[in-house]
């Protein structure tokens, strides 16, 4: 049976080749994002393993001398660059993952992006910053990206265990991969996203001429083939495409590869050598693909498994009931139940928000036929021509199968338009400060608890840097606990930019960098004036140094460049107000170009659904279409009756996903954060339009085989 199932796979005729084909392609696109998704599991794994080791825990004992160590972080234009200080107290020290020898005082080792913006900007804005003899490029193993900026700086013992943060490692590199349960849920919601469109295709694909395979395998069973034999005559014909398709989508992995590294899906992109597959995920794929694509073979032929008779029974399905919606229903109460309730803890508010997208994932799905069929009532009593009342009677009559192709764009612009506005509302809260404002020119230096000793021209050499406006310093504030801001500054000292002093005060409580948290500077604002006399001002700490500049790159960088040299020992690296939010809004950013990408793909794979279970219906029903023609229905008539069948739930189900996913990111965003949703920019709705189009189009391609399969000799009793 198995080399009779192979003929009629491979031997069937022009129709069986197709559908072999089809079936193979769909496979295809499958497994390769399926290995596209195992192997970005394994780069996440492999980039923070690698990041991990920047970061290594104080260890001491052992044969090996101990190396002090402290990682600080630095920024550039508002790019992060990493620092790590490092000494030797022995020669049997360990060395540092990615570099031969452990750097001496005055030396150090850059990474090749790093070393690149040494090379193309002045030394007062950054390379003064790094003082000594360059030993040359720290190694792939030692940075989590390619384009990851590293210094690693040398040293004496007594200068590094001054640093903040710093600790005595006698091992580095062989600390675990951190835990990044969140990246690798992303990624698998998104390959669900993308993966279910792709289930979708592949059962329409093993669907296609459905009813004349039954009728073939019945013929089979009726001259005295037994379930059994049919069932492996069916499973040879899908395992073959499988294998087929398997075997290209491990060609086009390997083929696009390259080009998926480089996505930032972290915030950072891969080595391409991170997107490894080990051999748990390739027998995975290998074998599991061609084994699903044989259980689906089987599952859509369970009718003949019944009686060699079942499929000329041919009845109206029992239609969707109303109870569908009860899932949908619960997802959004448990969102909005949320609005009132936020648990304190991480695993608490995942326990929460998790079960409640997943109830409106599965209720749209499981709601899909009942709005496929009341929406189709509706199209039918408004109908005005007759194509229109064709189309909308019979997804009426079978709304399953109407939904069932498009089922899996509503997935997935369902969990695209929750992630891009999420990101999107995120991106506007936290994201850096506008271009022009003061807060963009603002450099900041703020010392937490431990107060350096301040050189005495420091203000005078930062005041001297072209492009700064001001410089001062705010000191802190003994009534913190009870003040209304923790810093103090005299009134003859705050620049007018930040706001002003009530009238009469000497003395006003201000924000650490002049700027309040998540606010932006204002030139209106009124501080409150501060208890302390203006004389006692000058016996208290220093709490951070404030620049104001013009907003220039410029001015910026050498800002920052004279404030480390001026005090080395630096715990928190002089920032813009929205430097930690760039770099936040960058990673964010990248998993809205995921989102995008998902829309693309899924979007693509409906439009092949949905041209594919075209050319099944038109297959399958070609002899009642042909008697339409004879009794005088022009061709255009059953084109629109085809593309409206296709075209009208498509757009309905595209309308429905995009609405609920806006519904459920604002309830998330205002439960969660606070956030008022703000509403994806114009580049997601062109992107889901032209998707629409695109499929639209492919729709449209598939039209033209319809005049040929209706022939007037199709409607001939057979």
């Amino acid at each position: 049976m198995i080399g009779f199932g192979l003929r009629l796979a491979v031997a069937g005729g022009r129709e069986a080749l197709t559908r072999l084909a089809i079936i193979a392609a769909a496979v295809a696109v499958g497994s390769g994002l399926l290995l596209a998704t195992l192997a970005g599991v394994n780069a996440v794994n492999s980039q923070l393993t690698r990041y991990a080791s920047m970061y290594p825990s104080a260890s001491t004992g052992g044969d090996a001398d101990p190396l002090w160590w402290s990682t600080r972080d630095d920024f550039f234009h508002g790019k992060q660059i990493t620092r790590i200080d490092v000494a030797a107290t022995g020669a049997g020290a360990p060395t540092p993952v990615g570099i031969p020898t452990v750097p001496g005082p005055g030396e150090f080792y850059t990474s090749p992006a790093l070393r690149e913006l040494l090379a193309t900007h002045p030394a007062d804005q950054l390379g003064d910053r790094y003082p000594g003899r360059d030993l040359g490029t720290v190694g792939p193993a030692g940075l989590a990206s390619p384009d990851a900026l590293l210094v690693v700086m040398g040293g004496t013992p007594d200068e590094v265990a001054e640093l903040p943060l710093a600790r005595q490692v006698t091992s580095v590199g062989d600390a675990p991969a951190l835990p990044e349960t969140t990246v690798n849920l992303i990624l698998g919601v998104v390959a669900g996203g993308l993966l279910f469109p792709v289930l979708i295709f592949i059962g329409t694909a093993t669907r296609l001429s459905a009813a004349r395979r039954e009728q073939r395998f019945a013929a089979m069973r009726l001259v005295g083939a037994t379930p059994k034999q049919i069932g492996v005559v069916a499973a040879v014909e899908a395992t073959t495409a499988g294998v087929t398709g398997t075997a290209v989508g491990f060609l086009l992995f390997f083929a696009f590869r390259g080009s998926l590294a480089s996505i930032p899906f972290t915030g950072m992109p891969f080595f391409p050598s991170d997107m490894s597959l080990g051999i748990l995920d390739v027998l995975l794929v290998a074998l599991g693909v061609p084994a699903g694509a044989a259980v689906a073979a089987a599952v859509s032929l369970r009718r003949v498994r019944i009686s060699p008779l079942g499929v000329t029974r041919r009845v109206t399905p029992r239609p969707p009931r109303a109870y569908r919606l009860i899932p949908l229903l619960l997802g959004v109460g448990v969102l909005v139940f949320a609005l009132g309730y936020r648990p304190p803890t991480s695993d608490g508010q995942a326990a929460v928000f998790l079960p409640g997208l997943l109830l409106i994932m599965t209720g749209l799905v499981l709601a899909g036929p009942w709005l496929t069929m009341v929406g189709a009532r509706v199209m039918a009593r408004y109908a005005s021509r007759p194509a229109t009342l064709i189309a909308a009677r019979r997804l009426a009559d079978n709304p399953k199968a109407g939904f069932r192709a498009i089922s899996g764009i509503m997935l997935a612009l369902f969990v695209t338009t929750v992630a891009v506005g999420v990101i999107t509302t995120i991106v506007d809260n936290r994201g850096p400060a506008p271009i022009g404002s003061t807060a963009a020119g603002t450099v900041s230096m703020d010392f937490g608890e431990k107060a350096p000793t301040m050189p005495d021209t420091l203000l005078t050499d930062l005041r001297s840097v072209t492009g700064v406006r001001h410089a001062s310093v705010v000191l802190e504030n003994p009534d913190m606990r009870t003040a209304s801001e923790p810093g103090l500054i005299a009134c003859a000292d705050l620049p007018s930019a930040y706001g002003r002093c009530p009238d009469g005060a000497d003395v006003a409580e201000v924000a650490t960098g002049l700027v309040p948290f998540r606010e932006t500077a204002s030139s209106t604002r009124v501080w409150q004036a501060a208890t302390v006399p203006l004389g006692e001002l000058q016996r208290l700490p220093v709490m951070s140094i404030v620049v104001n500049t013009d907003g220039s790159a410029a001015a910026v960088e050498r800002s920052r460049t004279v404030l480390e040299t001026a005090l080395p020992a630096f715990r928190v690296a002089p920032n813009v107000p929205g430097d930690f939010e760039s770099s936040f809004a960058d990673t964010l950013r990248g998993w809205g170009q995921l989102a995008n990408v998902t829309i693309i793909a899924s979007l693509a794979l409906a439009g092949c659904s949905l041209a594919v279970s075209v050319i099944g219906g038109l297959s399958e029903r070609r002899r009642p279409f042909s008697l339409l023609r004879l009794s005088g229905a022009p061709v255009r008539v059953l084109r629109r009756v085809v593309a409206l069948e296709s075209a009208v739930p498509m757009l309905a189900v595209a309308a429905v996903a995009i609405g609920m996913g806006l519904v459920a990111a604002h309830l998330f965003l205002r439960a969660q954060m606070g956030y008022t949703l703000v509403a994806p920019g114009p580049g997601f709705y062109v992107i889901v339009v032209v998707g629409l189009a695109a499929c639209l189009g492919i729709i449209a391609s598939t039209l033209p085989l319809l005049e040929r399969l209706t022939g007037p000799q199709t409607a001939r009793s057979e």
